[in-house]
């Protein structure tokens, strides 16, 4: 096996998270800047959490209730159609 070909591993390399939650593990880098862990991530903590960057979230949610609207109007013009069949 050739010498000095790897790099330092560092047995106590830090983690730390955006969330402010800093562990250790092993590693060939000694600090280590995550966004997420599983101190926030919500597989693990079973919180949903919602970054919302530039009113993304509201937007969706906006785009989510006229898809609703339009659905539901769609589905009374139907029935009213099949009522005048029915009628005649």
């Amino acid at each position: 096996m050739k010498k000095d070909i790897h790099p330092t591993y560092y047995p106590d390399a830090r983690v730390k998270c955006a969330c402010g939650n800093i562990f250790t593990v092993g590693s060939t880098k000694k600090e280590i800047k995550v966004e997420i862990c599983y101190a926030c991530h919500p597989v693990y903590t079973g919180k949903e959490k919602l970054i919302d960057t530039a009113g993304r979230v509201e937007k969706f949610k906006a785009r989510r209730e006229k898809a609703a609207k339009i659905a539901l109007r769609k589905k009374s013009e139907k029935r009213a159609v099949k009522k005048t069949k029915k009628s005649k």
